[in-house]
């Protein structure tokens, strides 16, 4: 079930593509990475997110599950095609 909500959610996002902004898309990207414990950097992430909780300062060493894992490359994928990257 996990899954199956997890590939709708890629398939919305991926049909939203045109009507997100790069911002829009750093912002969803960056929601997984908080739900892992990620601790940001950025003046403008920090906003957005805060880094209360957070468990890790490089991005590599953040446990994504595979479902994570999952929306992450699409969401960089649509970033790269954006031209966001």
């Amino acid at each position: 079930m996990r899954i199956a909500l997890a590939t709708l959610t890629l398939l919305m996002l991926a049909g939203a593509a045109d009507a997100q902004s790069c911002g829009e898309l750093r912002y969803e990207r960056n929601k997984v990475y908080k739900r892992a414990g990620y601790c940001f950097h950025t003046p403008d992430m920090i906003r957005a997110f805060g880094n209360a909780g957070c468990m890790y300062d490089n991005e590599a060493d953040v446990p994504l599950s595979e479902e994570g894992r999952q929306e992450v490359a699409e969401i960089t994928r649509m970033e790269r095609e954006a031209g966001c990257r």
